[in-house]
């Protein structure tokens, strides 16, 4: 049977209620429940005329860049060739759970803005591509056979398996990986919204992105805008790790203090944006909004959504010792700053994490830094650095007690920062 759909959409939600993309009660929203709450696609009725409502809400990428949804769309519908859309759900961030939650909990919603998407850029083919899950991938093949018997969509989506890697979701990674190939960057130009997927221009956004952008569409721009700041509107899914153990995902408006998200006060430090994002002191963060204009001038970004903060008895030097080797181990390997940077820099900071490491190798280190830094065939370096150096700022008084044989971790304790299991995520 077909299902009977009811075109016109229901009342909007309130516009600063939490959540808007995912679901309100944390349960699975079937079809019926998602059009129930928001009613059918809202089509444009051709190329284009989303980009105008996207560049009033201000929607920019939830994926880590924040770069303007609006500039995308123009950029992919204007080049020429027939467009290609492509829902980036390959959450390499091993301490990220926020897209992968989002596709649990409410794939209609990202499906729909994968929808409308194509209709902004014309496109004629449409991929979803995640990690390999076989729960998340019976759920989101029910949730097509869901959408094809209730004739939703007018673009059919293939279901694209990721490579297990930290690179898998970089954008020319995902083309390769579309098209067959092993999931690697590439050097640019072109870039993928010139020539793509089998060539054609491609549009890349990351699912909460394309969630965020199916509300826009239905409740425009203003009510986007009535929560998060005038210069970074709207809401956005973080990753959590609070001191206690504890972690999760939650929607919070942009502006959020860090200090109502985890446990400053009885932190160490706290790291912001990711395994490409930064240290920052636990007396700065209580102070900061999570926000890119706050943060960046103390060299971090809200990047991939995710803020840790670390334990008063957990060793800053340890724990990012631990994720540089692992960066440094999941590097494509195609160039010189990943092939012998990456690693020259892991192999240095292990050994300033032990015992009365050798004083030249915080010079090392730095020195290494600037040699890769802006030179690799993608930006996996640049953000792997970035870790690095914050490490070596805000855990100045460890490398003193580890040059003393000392360290503020008393005793062994378990791993805080989550890493995949073995010696790394490989394709």
């Amino acid at each position: 049977m077909t299902a009977v759909i009811d075109p016109a959409a229901g009342p909007a939600p309130r516009a600063a209620e939490m959540p808007r993309v995912l679901a309100r009660d944390g349960a699975p929203v079937d079809l019926a429940g998602h059009l129930a709450r928001h009613g059918a696609v809202p089509w444009r009725g051709g190329p284009r005329l989303l980009a105008g409502t996207a560049e009033e809400a201000g929607l920019t990428g939830r994926g880590g860049a924040a770069f303007p949804v609006a500039r995308k769309l123009r950029a992919v519908a204007e080049a020429p060739g027939r467009a290609v859309v492509v829902a980036n759900g390959a959450e390499g961030e091993p301490a990220s759970g926020k897209d992968r939650q989002l596709l649990w909990a409410n794939p209609h919603l990202v499906l729909d803005g994968l929808q409308l998407a194509a209709e902004a850029v014309g496109a004629a083919t449409a991929y979803l591509y995640v990690h390999p899950a076989p729960a998340l991938r019976r759920r989101l093949e029910n949730a097509f056979v869901e959408r094809a018997a209730a004739r939703c969509d007018r673009l059919p989506v293939a279901l694209v398996e990721a490579p297990r890697r930290f690179l898998a979701g970089e954008e020319s990674a995902l083309v390769g990986a579309v098209q067959g190939g092993p999931g690697l960057p590439r050097s640019t130009p072109p870039r993928v919204f010139q020539r793509g997927v089998g060539g054609r221009p491609t549009l890349v956004q990351n699912v909460e992105t394309l969630a965020h952008l199916a509300l826009v569409a239905r409740y425009g721009a203003a009510w986007f805008r009535a929560v998060g700041t005038g210069d970074e509107p709207g809401s956005m899914l973080v990753s959590l790790h609070d001191v206690d153990g504890s972690r999760g995902v939650a929607e919070v408006p942009l502006g959020t203090p860090l200090a109502e998200l985890v446990d400053t006060g009885r932190s160490r430090a706290v790291l912001v944006g990711g395994y490409h994002g930064a240290w920052l002191p636990a007396a700065a963060a209580e102070e900061l909004p999570l926000t890119n204009r706050a943060l960046r001038p103390r060299g971090a970004a809200v990047g991939a959504g995710v803020v840790a903060a670390l334990p008063l008895d957990r060793c800053g030097l340890v724990e990012t010792a631990r994720v540089v080797g692992y960066l440094a181990r999941e590097s494509a390997g195609q160039c010189g700053p990943c092939l012998n940077g990456l690693p020259r820099i892991a192999l240095a900071l292990g050994a300033l994490a032990e015992p009365f490491p050798a004083d030249r190798l915080v010079h090392d280190v730095r020195r290494w830094a600037g040699l890769v830094e802006r030179r690799g065939a993608c930006h996996h370096p640049d953000g792997t650095v970035r870790l690095v150096r914050s490490a070596l700022q805000v855990f100045a008084e460890e490398l003193t007690r580890h040059r003393a044989g000392r360290c503020v971790a008393s005793r062994p304790a378990p791993p805080f920062l989550p890493l995949p299991a073995g010696p790394g995520m490989t394709s």
